[in-house]
């Protein structure tokens, strides 16, 4: 326990030294001055030795044990103050550094005996596990001339998870039949599924092949089989985790810190927090991984490109949502290179059942000596569908009229770097898979409009 002078003692020193100086002329107030340097040195040590009495406080505190990435939260602490004395503090919680943070860093007291309690509001910037270590108080003796540092609250360890919010937000829609809100298109469609759903009286338009001929007799009019999509398939996701997902295009979208600082109270409408190809290929995974197991399917996921490859089994029920959110909250992209090949090897293995294999990737010219031969290691007994990032980066780089040499010569490189990007995704429709090429923000619901389009044409 180092005692720190505060600022009030140091104006004290400052003007008492100022007087030295006046008195040295007049020496009649020397022993005046002299005297208030005594007064001064016992003020201190009696603040000193009060300021320095062993745990004069306690505290706790509350933060929700998952968080969800970009949205703001809450975090209470509680201050319990055991001594006969009133004290004035400035706290500074430790969160952790990728936290923005608003309405800390002022001052408080809290009343002798009893307890005061503060609240800030905290908003994780990237997923996660993380720690909040001790808050930092620096403690005033009751004259304010002498002041500590005290850790309390302890450590406290956190979950930040991807925005858990808007996947529940399109759980919702979902549940209530209302995914052409988020873009999703479901066409109508009577008859023309796998499974046998129930017989229902014949519509105009049905086809003659779905009429029940035995239950017509029966009931002396036209009777129909109405089939529903097939449940009971598997959907795998093979997540690329190699440095191709480490791409973050929306750069200029995101607010500097002027504009992502607000000020103390209520939370407000929070800026767009920056997500990268990684995180939105994780959005798009859940989404999927929701609308799947609500359709009856199962949904697992194998991971590629990492130190540790990740493997889960598909499983059925909105159980193993949870699952999933619990497995894949804290990957993140390696800086490894991807190898194709390498995963569709391990994967065929493991993957017994023919499934809908989603490979989410960022692909590049480059990567295609590995690519096709995977794919057709996958396509021997899978279906697969390629959903594949495209670079917003370079589509606004295309889009722009150069106005001199260099930019022009930049944009002649991107317009080739395209060209030779598009001929390795006419490559993979050629091997027979499914090609997704779209824009990271758009790839959610871009997924599930094809997930339900294969469902429906029977392809799945």
């Amino acid at each position: 326990m180092i005692p720190i002078p505060t600022r009030r003692l140091l104006r004290i020193l400052l003007t008492w030294t100022i007087l030295g100086l006046v008195v040295s002329v007049v020496p009649r107030f020397v022993p005046i001055w002299r005297g208030m340097g005594w007064a001064l040195g016992a003020a201190v040590l009696v603040d000193a030795c009060l300021a320095l009495w062993p745990k004069p406080m306690e505290g706790t505190r509350e933060v929700r044990p998952s968080l969800a990435l970009g949205a703001w939260k809450p975090v209470k602490l509680r201050f319990t103050n055991g001594s006969r004395i009133s004290w004035a503090f400035t706290v500074m919680d430790h969160h952790p550094v990728d936290f923005e943070v608003r309405g800390q860093g002022q001052g408080h007291r809290v009343p002798a005996g009893g307890f005061l309690e503060l609240t800030y509001q905290v908003r994780p910037t990237a997923r996660g596990r993380r720690a909040f270590e001790p808050a930092q108080l620096r403690l005033e003796g009751p004259l304010g001339l002498i002041a500590r540092d005290l850790r309390l609250a302890g450590t406290t360890a956190v979950k930040v998870f991807p925005d858990f919010a808007t996947v529940a937000r399109y759980a919702l829609l979902a549940i209530d039949n209302r995914l052409s809100a988020l873009g999703i298109l479901r066409r109508p469609r009577r008859g023309e599924g796998m499974d046998f759903q129930q017989l229902r009286e014949y519509r105009t338009g049905d086809s003659l092949r779905r009429i029940d001929w035995k239950a017509t007799a029966r009931s002396q009019k036209l009777i129909s089989r109405e089939y529903q999509d097939e449940r009971d398939q598997q959907v795998l996701f093979l997540l690329d985790c190699g440095r191709r997902m480490r791409a973050l295009d929306d750069l200029d979208n995101f607010p500097s810190g002027s504009e992502a600082w607000a000020p103390p109270g209520p939370p407000m409408a929070a800026p767009p927090t920056r997500i990268g190809h990684f995180d939105q290929a994780l959005n798009a995974l859940f989404l999927l991984s929701f609308v799947a197991l609500k359709q009856g399917d199962a949904v697992g996921v194998a991971t590629f490109a990492e130190a540790q490859p990740r493997l889960l089994a598909p499983r059925k029920g909105l159980v193993a949502l949870d699952h999933l959110f619990q497995n894949l909250f804290d990957l993140e992209p390696s800086t490894r290179a991807t190898d194709y090949l390498e995963a569709a090897r391990s994967l065929r293995t493991r993957l017994r059942k023919r499934s809908l294999i989603v490979l989410l990737t960022n692909l590049r010219d480059e990567e295609e000596e590995t690519l096709a031969p995977a794919l057709q290691l996958l396509r021997h007994k899978h279906l697969v569908l390629v959903a594949n990032l495209r670079e917003a980066a370079v589509d606004r780089l295309l889009e722009q009229v150069p106005g001199t040499f260099p930019e022009a010569l930049t944009q002649a490189a991107a317009l080739d770097w395209q060209a030779r990007r598009e001929a390795a995704l006419r490559a993979v429709a050629h091997q027979g898979a499914q090609v997704l090429d779209v824009k990271p923000e758009a790839l959610p619901t871009a997924l599930v409009n094809r997930y339900l389009e294969l469902k429906t044409s029977g392809v799945f």
